[in-house]
């Protein structure tokens, strides 16, 4: 069969499918998917949503947990002209909210385990009109104003005669929302057009063949694990479908069963292999191709990760949501160049400007700008916080983005990240909003001021530190705390440390001043 040339998302599953039809494409919670039914699934949910009266560019919203319904959901969407949006099944009903009001998504696709936040949620949504359920529909609140349909259903065969949209690579393809300083979070919106080139270009600079399982730990709502999938999709290699590293013991044994080619993580990950590799001396042979990101990975976890990987090429890499991946350093040189990120990702330009939007020559800190098909349309529906990022490029009407992240270059032309320009906090591979985190704790009685920072830690990126002042007679203390953040944020986002003050230090202008804040966890 002749391959389509990919212009579009979906594209890579069709080409996919039409090599070798019987080939595993997906293998999740023991079962094992094959390409043609993958094909079929997706197509058939895609008439579905069509049938449903999705048009070209209306969202499609995927609150699900890593599994064959969201994979099915994702390539769907995608194939009926929609724009989907993943969202971690561990957020919170407030926040899941926000995010269906904000992208004005018309179908939600989740499950009925999510059905405490997902009642919560649904209960003031301004578009939804129909709700897909995997597991059981009885165990969803109904509300007069949408549609319960389960997803066994929605991805049957479907005879009616639907017409699907023409789609073009400037379209959008999807919405992936990032935390931002206002505690609001942004939607990064992606067209066809930069998924596919960075796919392909992150395929070329990791070596990635059809022989490849890639094993997936990390959630879709991250794009680090969103294009784990895309990548495995596109090369018709088998993507192994795990929720997340909580059980490790059960990881363990999927791996050995599997034998996975490429391993992505993150350093929290890493940490815990190497406890255990020094514990019992685990060791996986067949994984070739070791991949890091989110936060860096310290250089002390080098030695200790080829151990457990002994045949594999260790990818250090750096990148953020709104143009998925920046630079990456060749595994050959992981020993010579131990701190560096390295250099573009293949078909893209980086450089270092001051402030005042000056080159930076190397050696000196400089801000990092990105140029290329992958960087971002902008944020949804945020023109302003879209021209923060968004700045005038070298040719007319081009936009470059810029990191807000600094660096420096050596002479050779790696880079070294050297710190944040803004407030957000990047823990466990995500990105976190200090001001999120401040509001729930502002809502405890007795608390006064409150002020959330990142101090860097070697296996987080960054842990979370909380400084608080309290009222007279207040009896908070850590637990009080940290407990009502486990009540309304996910996981990550629960401070490991809270330090009460006296007194907060302020600016002249009266505000908290977290930079004499930093100086006390900062050594």
């Amino acid at each position: 069969m002749l391959k389509i040339p990919q212009r579009l998302l979906g594209e890579a599953l069709l080409n996919s499918a039409g090599t070798n039809p019987s080939k595993i494409a997906i293998i999740s919670k023991g079962e094992e998917y094959s390409y043609q039914l993958l094909k079929e699934s997706a197509e058939n949910l895609a008439r579905h949503l069509l049938s449903s009266g999705i048009e070209k560019g209306d969202r499609v919203a995927i609150y699900i947990e890593n599994s064959w319904e969201s994979i099915v959901s994702i390539y769907g969407t995608t194939l009926a002209g929609g724009v989907f949006l993943v969202i971690n099944p561990q957020t919170k009903a407030d926040k899941f909210q926000y995010i269906l009001n904000d992208s004005g998504a018309k179908i939600l696709i989740t499950s009925s385990i999510l059905k405490n936040e997902l009642s919560l949620a649904l209960e003031n949504t301004k578009d939804i009109h129909e709700v897909i359920i995997s597991g059981k529909l009885d165990q969803v609140k109904k509300y007069p104003h949408f549609e319960l349909m389960h997803f066994d259903n929605a991805i049957a065969k479907n005879n009616s005669e639907v017409t699907f949209p023409n789609i073009i690579p400037n379209d959008l393809a999807a919405l992936i929302y990032t935390s931002g300083s206002t505690g609001f979070p942004k939607g990064v919106m992606m067209t066809h057009q930069s998924m596919v080139f960075t796919s392909w270009s992150l395929i070329q600079y990791l070596r990635l063949s059809e022989n490849d399982r890639i094993m997936l730990l990390l959630p879709l709502a991250f794009d680090y694990g969103l294009y784990q999938l895309l990548m495995a999709i596109t090369i018709g290699g088998t993507l192994i479908v795990e929720q997340s590293f909580i059980f490790v013991a059960s990881i363990y044994k999927d791996i050995e069963k599997y034998k996975p080619t490429v391993f992505p993580g993150v350093p929290t990950v890493y940490a815990m292999m190497i406890a255990s590799n020094k514990e019992n001396g685990i060791s996986f042979d067949y994984i070739q191709k070791v991949t890091n990101t989110a936060a860096a990975l310290p250089a002390e976890f080098i030695p200790d990760l080829k151990k457990i990987f002994p045949s594999a090429l260790i990818f250090k890499m750096y990148g953020l949501t709104e143009c998925k991946r920046v630079c990456y350093l060749e595994p050959e040189l992981v020993d010579l160049k131990p701190g560096s990120v390295g250099k573009a990702i293949p078909g893209t330009e980086i450089f270092l400007l001051s402030p005042d939007g000056n080159s930076v020559p190397a050696g000196e800190p400089g801000i990092l700008h990105i140029r290329g098909p992958h960087v971002m349309v902008g944020y949804w529906k945020k023109d302003e916080l879209t021209r923060e990022m968004l700045k005038p490029g070298k040719l007319p009407g081009e936009k470059i983005l810029c990191s807000n992240d600094w660096f420096r270059m050596d002479e050779e032309g790696f880079f070294y990240f050297q710190g944040r320009n803004d407030d957000i906090i990047k823990t466990r591979g995500e990105k976190v909003s200090p001001v999120e985190i401040e509001n729930i704790i502002y809502k405890i009685n007795g608390i006064k001021e409150v002020a959330v920072l990142g101090a860097p830690d070697a296996v987080m990126g960054e842990s979370i530190v909380v400084f608080v002042t309290t009222h007279d007679g207040s009896e908070i203390n850590e637990k009080v705390i940290q407990r009502e953040c486990m009540t309304h944020l996910e996981p990550f986002m629960v401070p490991q440390k809270v330090i009460f003050m006296k007194e907060m230090p302020k600016s002249t202008n009266g505000k908290i001043d977290k930079k004499e804040l930093k100086k006390g966890i900062i050594k």
